[in-house]
Parts: structure tokens; C-alpha cells; sequence
């Protein structure tokens, strides 16, 4: 999937979102003025800690993951060949909110080594074993998009 400059901007948003609850809430907690009782400061601090924990992981993992996926499709643009994919077996994919069709495909094409690889579609009556797609691949590292 090809995420555009507004997407990125608008995912790497919600992503920073994601990180702040915790610290904040941690800060929060520590800086209280009136005084809890100790049992009730050490659970506030396990939870602040753990949320902190979680929201800075989950928020650094999708940060992470929009840059790899605008550093994947500029490489594409630069040093992606025209490909061809045939689909090999198609099975139903359920994973996710998305259910779709996973295609096994053998794509091949001038300057790499033809390979199989296996990739999620949406729902196609066209995704056949024996139908063919457009890709592009990088020759270097076999990285692909089926357009």
C-alpha cells in the first residue's frame, strides 16, 4: 500500500499521539501536590510505567513502519524494473478487518532471477490461478509491488 505525503504526515500524528499519554500521565503522577497513600502512589506509578511502556512501543513501531513504507516506494520509483507476476494459488486471507484473497505469484522479468513470493490482495472474481499482473521489482533486493 502507497502512503502519499498527507497520509505519512497524518500517521506519523497519530502515531506521536499514541507515545504521549503515557509520559504525560507519568509526569503527572510524580508531580501531584497532595499526597496519596503509598500503596495508591506505587499503583499509579506501575500503571503510568506501563502505559508509557506500551504507547511508546506501539507508537514507535508505526512511526517506524510508515517510514519503511515511503522508503520502500521511493526505492521502487528509482530502481524498480517492470515485472510480470503470475498467480500461482489463490486461498482466502481472514486476517485482519480486511478479508481478502492471499496470492502465491512467480514473478519474473528482465535483470533478477525469477522468484515466488506470496502477497494479500482485496477480493477479485480476476485473481485466478493463471492470471497474470503488472509489478515492479528492485533487482537488488527482490522487493516488489503488484500494481
Amino acid at each position: 500500500m502507497r502512503i502519499g505525503p498527507i497520509g505519512a504526515l497524518l500517521c506519523r500524528l497519530l502515531f506521536l499521539a499514541i507515545c504521549l499519554p503515557g509520559p504525560v500521565l507519568l509526569a503527572v503522577a510524580v508531580t501531584l501536590d497532595p499526597r496519596r497513600s503509598p500503596a495508591d502512589f506505587w499503583d499509579l506509578l506501575a500503571g503510568d510505567v506501563l502505559t508509557t511502556i506500551v504507547g511508546i512501543g506501539f507508537g514507535v513501531f508505526g512511526w517506524r513502519l510508515v517510514t519503511r513504507s515511503r522508503s520502500d516506494a521511493r526505492r521502487l520509483s528509482a530502481a524498480g524494473v517492470a515485472a510480470t507476476a503470475e498467480i500461482l494459488a489463490v486461498a482466502n486471507h481472514l486476517g485482519g478487518e480486511d478479508p481478502g484473497l492471499e496470492l502465491h505469484v512467480r514473478i519474473s522479468g528482465p535483470g533478477f532471477a525469477t522468484f515466488e513470493a506470496d502477497t494479500i490482495r482485496a477480493d477479485d472474481p480476476a485473481l485466478v490461478p493463471g492470471a497474470s499482473l503488472s509489478a515492479v521489482v528492485d533487482p537488488v533486493d527482490r522487493l516488489f509491488s503488484i500494481t
